[in-house]
């Protein structure tokens, strides 16, 4: 193939993600405007769902007093639901500390696994908590997490009116957004994320992917399909899947709002990012060959999107880059009668236009210094994922050719 030709099948692929990405903006924009007043809604009930709230927990000294005490705050009826934290294998101050908390929230009980049992991953830890509760409904946060009092209502409300629903997912924001850039960032891309692709699926498809905290989701459902599956790294979208092919659809509600701890450090975002990368690889190896086997159709396009950007896009990323720098140095020569600048220059534009207007639909986050640093990511941060996708895909062939399995880590917290 020459080089001619491996330009515009680049290009191709990169425009079509880009074109993809504003028909998600209208959906975003759209599901921005159906969900708008619902916070005003009354959200009472004529009966409360009892609920078990879980949250996985391994060394997490740093943010476990705080985020039991947020769950303890929750308005919702105290003898309506229970938070059950699993301490698993943890060596620090975990237990001591949840050992506290328990005689200030009387709703909270404390599952402590012991190898060989436990230190297996979020799945294991969670599966164990499920045998413990007794709740219909099943909710999970992360132990860095501090929602809103509403939250857990909010969600259960939308699961509770709704029978189609087999789980209602509510939005996360950075809580320590403002340490440095990276969580800077990571504040812009986590809220694009949301209103970029969760919003829009969730309107145009009725399509939302479960992110792993601040969820609810039926007991009945979970016992069904046999939990979490503990071989998955990225155990919250391989859920997803088996929930829409079980026969019920998934909700993104932004007004229940938990508010995490993002990594500070490059070196724990790097580690953290490339467990979700060789996460979602793996759900593309076990469930791309396997789409047509799926009973909800909806859902197969989404594992064909994902393998398009961690193949397709990914490819047409790097050969895009090789010529630029290629061309640069006059090494490599494309007698193409066209504005590659201008055609460069409209592509970043896209890429910034659709970024800000997502972040724009979060109150107080479309601002001038929100619109230079999306600018500034685009040639920094954005540029990183071409570096987690090769270390991703080469951990998972070497894992691959040892024989080993997955392991999981743990986010390094910080006390800030």
């Amino acid at each position: 193939m020459d080089v001619e030709k491996l330009f515009f099948i680049s290009m191709g692929a990169t425009w079509l993600i880009l074109f993809y990405h504003v028909f998600l903006t209208v959906g975003g924009y759209k599901h921005f405007l159906k969900t708008m007043h619902d916070s005003d809604r009354d959200m009472r009930m004529d009966y409360y769902p009892f609920v078990s709230v879980l949250v996985p927990a391994h060394n997490e000294e740093a943010v476990i007093g705080r985020t039991v005490e947020a769950l303890g705050r929750f308005a919702y009826p105290k003898d309506r639901y229970e938070i059950i934290v699993i301490n698993d294998c943890s060596s620090d101050k975990t237990g001591v500390i949840l050992e506290t908390k328990q005689k200030k929230i009387p709703q909270l009980k404390v599952v402590t696994l012991q190898p060989p049992v436990g230190a297996k991953g979020k799945s294991n830890a969670l599966n164990h908590g499920l045998k413990a509760s007794c709740g219909e409904y099943v909710a999970v946060y992360d132990a860095d997490n501090t929602p809103e009092r509403g939250a857990l209502l909010q969600l259960v409300y939308k699961l509770y009116t709704n029978d189609k629903l087999g789980a209602v997912v509510g939005k996360f924001r950075t809580r320590n957004r403002n340490v440095n850039y990276l969580t800077r960032f990571i504040n812009i891309e986590t809220l694009s994320f949301q209103w970029l692709l969760q919003a829009s699926r969730c309107y145009w498809f009725g399509l939302t992917t479960i992110p792993g905290t601040n969820f609810v989701v039926r007991r009945s459902i979970l016992e069904s399909i046999n939990g979490w599956n503990e071989q998955a790294l990225t155990e919250d979208t391989e859920l997803t899947i088996r929930i829409y092919d079980f026969g019920y659809t998934i909700f993104w509600y932004p007004h229940a709002v938990t508010w995490e701890q993002e990594p500070e450090s490059l070196r724990v975002w790097m580690k953290q990012r490339t467990r979700w990368a060789r996460g979602n690889l793996w759900i593309i190896s076990q469930y791309l060959l396997r789409i047509f086997q799926l009973k909800d159709r909806k859902i197969g396009t989404d594992i064909v999107y994902f393998a398009f950007t961690y193949f397709v896009f990914f490819a047409a990323v790097i050969v895009s880059d090789v010529l630029f720098v290629l061309g640069a140095f006059d090494i490599v020569r494309l007698s193409i009668d066209a504005p590659l600048s201008l055609i460069w220059m409209l592509a970043y534009a896209l890429f910034v236009t659709e970024t800000f207007i997502s972040l724009s639909l979060e109150r107080g986050e479309g601002s001038l210094s929100n619109l230079l640093l999306i600018g500034l990511m685009y040639f920094t941060y954005c540029q990183l994922w071409i570096i987690l996708v090769f270390k991703a895909l080469y951990e998972s062939l070497k894992d691959k050719i040892q024989g080993k399995g997955f392991h999981w880590y743990k986010t390094e917290r910080s006390s800030n």
